[in-house]
């Protein structure tokens, strides 16, 4: 065999040796290299292979695996399925002959958990790392766990384009190996920014108003050379495709490029346009990597992706459309310079080009985990960081998948697999689509939840003939799967993606044993429901339901019955914050009764009604935050009735309490006291009372059901009832502050203790005539701050040194008030006057 002439096959010698030597090795090899194809072909006659050792090659992207192994058949002058072949989910082409199987998705993962030590298999390679696609992750870390207990043979070779190698070399302990690729150069054109300013700021209307245009300016431009053209979506290249046919010259064709497009179509993309013509390619990030177009000097990059974002807090995963990283926008220029000097046009400008992200966080950060729980759990692994990651599943994701594996029955509480968890892995489908097709058997719907768990796993089946989005209901979708017809006027079925949900709806049902196809469009909710028991919903408006979680989603009831008032939804989008059923069915409440009803509770709801003003109280049978029942409760438990009450008045606040004067002053005691002997007295702020409010306000509300009854609760004696010491600390509160002090006229003024630091006493001037020394309160300790006031109760001064008032400040307060009231007594010596309350005359003066 003559290998091809690329840059990969100088490498060969060097990442030869390293494997003779090492089991771990890096290669680090850019785009066009050729390390996909020519590595496993070169490795077959490796020293340390055995004459009939085998090759597992793991490729991120279905398409690409296909690509890589047609590839290396070709080389090898043979079919796809003899010396090379690939398995994926739904196909497969190898025999007793195959020595290298490119594979995808969870094949590895099958193979490892199915034969941990992997007998027979030489060497395992994982291209494209640098994606860091979720399987990947799983499968290094397994695979390097068997390498370290069962295979020490066992070669594992990384390949990546754009991860830092060094980086992933120190990780794994294992030489880098680095290969030169062959680039051309390619000339960058942004957007400039008044073009960018002008154009929408949402992706999808940016692309479809942008694309074409830049597409015919390229086509102009260049008058050779095909173009690869990136979007995120296939509804985005069919609305693009909509778009250019109409403008383009007979001698161009257009073909989307799509892991879920037909094999002829696929192909259709990848071959060279025949002689005389051009091609548009328009693509997903599919063609980033691995895949060679042959003729594409010319990219045009829309600059975003379609990503899962799993959000741990609300339990949801919706399809978000990102900007692509600085990495990913390098690979994808990197096309246009595969064959020759080639030309790249960006549909952002270059400022923006600076603020992208230089790489997405990897997919084991960012996705749902309950499927790498389940493999973890098979594995024998409690811990998941006693596995080698290059980044370590997050703990609270990894969390929620277990209770979500746990509340599927696939794991017991010692998250150990149980039987039926054992079943669910076997299927190859994500746990939740597995738990609906073996529990949809067991209920008698297996062909069903064949037809449905197909349904979630591929592309809608049904487009609407304005491109918008389908009515949520699921049910339709199985009509025209049972019958190939459109169900509604305006709805049309994708014939691409009904194929390939029959093929796999067919595959599954050959897998569980059941024979007959009859679909039942009515039992969608109830499947949905299975596989989905966290999103069990309860219409709430006739815009929005409410799931089991307690949050919300958009779902009109336009859509389904006016009756139907609960739902199983099998897919949300929108935000985290305010998401949309995309997918729905109805189900009867009947059905929630008997299948969930180890999930059902019964429970005393008693809690304020603000409206009213009231403890209401009802005895309500709920699945999570569904509602089945309610019926009014007589006599509710009186403990129930008070957490209820405090559960209010801690929400309105300490302010909202109906405080008497009394009350207020004593808390100003309280916190005086605090204030001066922190261990001994009670803090009474706001939040210190709201934080207690069961200790010191819970024994005063037995009985109590209204506000009304509320605002006839005495605070004050609650407060005094708190005191930990009870009567002796009451008699101490009085002493060291009280409430009163008599002056020497014999009145009783109030103190004031709203400043904890400083209490006041307000009294008027006359009345402290003789008093040499402020008064003070704990135990002597604190003096009080004297607001002298004239006769007319106006302020004439503040002193806390009424000794020294006496001798200096009087005197020019005398002069003031002797003249504005000249009735009153003003004595030349105050020290020796009378002390009185009223004018000369009155006090015989």
């Amino acid at each position: 065999m003559q290998l091809p002439d690329l840059p990969i096959r100088a490498a060969l010698p060097e990442l030869l040796a390293a494997l003779q030597e090492n089991p771990c090795v890096v290669l680090q090899a850019p785009p066009g290299a050729g390390k996909t194809t020519i590595v496993p072909l070169a490795l077959l006659h490796a020293d340390w292979m055995p004459p009939t050792g085998r090759i597992i090659v793991l490729e991120p992207r279905r398409l690409a695996a296909r690509a890589a192994a047609t590839r290396m058949a070709q080389l090898l002058g043979e079919p796809v399925g003899q010396t090379v072949g690939y398995r994926m989910r739904l196909e497969s082409k190898i025999s007793a002959r195959t020595r290298i199987e490119v594979v995808t998705e969870v094949i590895l993962t099958r193979q490892l958990q199915d034969d941990p030590a992997l007998e027979g298999v030489a060497a395992v390679l994982f291209d494209e790392f640098h994606e860091r696609n979720l399987q990947a992750d799983l499968g290094l870390a397994l695979a390097l766990d068997a390498q370290a207990v069962l295979r020490p043979d066992l070669r594992i070779l990384v390949m990546s384009a754009t991860l830092d190698a060094e980086r992933l070399g120190r990780w794994l302990s294992a030489p880098v190996v680095s290969s030169l690729g062959r680039m051309f150069p390619v000339e960058t054109n942004y957007l400039s920014p008044a073009r960018a300013a002008a154009a929408s700021r949402r992706p999808h209307e940016l692309l479809q108003d942008l694309a074409p245009v830049i597409i015919r300016e390229a086509l102009a431009h260049h008058p050779t050379g095909d173009v690869l053209v990136f979007l995120p979506g296939l509804a985005d290249q069919r609305r693009v495709a909509e778009r250019l046919t109409p403008t383009l010259a007979a001698t161009i064709d257009i073909h989307l490029l799509h892991g879920e497009l037909p094999l002829e179509q696929q192909d259709a993309a990848l071959r060279p346009a025949p002689a005389g013509r051009r091609k548009i390619v328009l693509a997903t990030s599919i063609a980033e990597t691995s895949l060679t177009i042959e003729g594409v000097t010319i990219v045009v990059d829309g600059g975003f992706a379609r990503v899962p974002q799993f959000e741990p807090r609300t339990g949801l995963t919706t399809l978000a459309t990102v900007p692509v990283s600085q990495a990913a926008a390098d690979q994808r220029r990197g096309r246009a310079g595969r064959l020759g000097p080639g030309t790249c046009y960006r549909l952002w400008t270059a400022a923006e080009q600076q603020h992208r992200p230089h790489h997405l966080p990897p997919e084991i950060l960012t996705a749902d985990l309950s499927s790498l729980a389940l493999e973890l759990a098979l594995w024998g692994t409690r811990d998941a960081t006693s596995l080698r990651w290059l980044d370590t599943p997050p703990a609270p994701a990894l969390a929620q998948a277990r209770q979500l594996l746990l509340r599927l029955q696939a794991v017991n509480t010692d998250t150990l697999p149980t039987p039926h968890g054992r079943a669910l892995a076997g299927l190859g489908l994500a746990p939740r689509l597995a738990h609906l097709v073996v529990r949809g058997k067991e209920a008698g719907h297996g062909a069903t939840a064949c037809a449905l768990a197909a349904l979630l796993t591929e592309r809608d089946i049904l487009r609407p003939a304005d491109g918008s989005f389908g009515p949520p209901d699921l049910r339709l979708r199985l009509e025209v799967l049972a019958s190939g017809r459109a169900p509604l006027p305006g709805l049309h079925p994708d014939a691409a993606a009904l194929r390939r949900v029959r093929e796999a709806a067919s595959m599954l049902r050959s897998r569980i044993g059941v024979s007959s196809s009859a679909i039942e469009p009515d039992v969608a909710g109830l499947l949905a429901g299975l596989a989905y028991p966290d999103r069990l919903a309860q219409r709430e408006t006739p815009e929005r339901v409410r799931l089991v979680t307690g949050q919300r989603a958009a779902l009109p009831d336009e859509y389904f019955s006016k009756t139907d008032q609960f739902f199983a939804v099998a897919h949300l989008d929108g935000t985290a914050t305010n998401p949309r059923a995309g997918l729905a069915a109805p189900l009867d409440k009947a059905e929630l009764e008997q299948y969930f009803a180890d999930q059902i509770t019964t429970t005393e709801e008693v809690r304020w009604d603000e409206a009213t003003g009231r403890v209401t109280a009802r005895r309500l049978r709920q699945l999570g935050a569904l509602r089945l029942s309610e019926s009014n409760l007589t006599n509710p438990a009186p403990e129930i009735m008070r957490q209820a009450l405090l559960e209010a008045l801690q929400a309105a606040g300490i302010a909202r309490l109906p405080w008497s004067e009394a009350a207020t002053q004593l808390r100003e005691r309280l916190a005086f006291l605090h204030h001066h002997s922190p261990a001994e007295w009670p803090d009474v702020s706001d939040e210190a009372l709201l934080a207690a409010l069961p200790a010191w306000l819970g024994p005063f509300l037995d009985n109590v059901r209204s506000w009304a009854e509320i605002q006839r609760i005495d605070l004050g004696e609650a407060l005094l009832n708190w005191l930990p010491q009870g009567w002796p600390q009451r008699q101490t509160l009085e002493r060291l502050a009280p409430s009163h002090l008599e002056v020497p006229t014999g009145t009783r003024i109030r103190l004031d203790y709203a400043d904890p630091a400083t209490p006041v006493l307000a009294v008027r001037l006359q009345e402290v005539f003789g008093l040499l020394d402020t008064p003070t309160v704990y135990n002597g300790q604190v003096p009080l701050t004297l607001h002298l006031l004239s006769p007319g109760y106006r302020p004439a001064q503040v002193t806390r040194d009424l000794r020294s008032f006496w001798a200096t400040g009087y005197f020019e307060v005398r002069k003031d008030l002797r003249g504005r009231y000249p009735k009153h007594y003003w004595p030349d010596n105050p020290l020796e006057a009378p002390p009185t309350r009223g004018t000369k005359k009155q006090n015989g003066l």
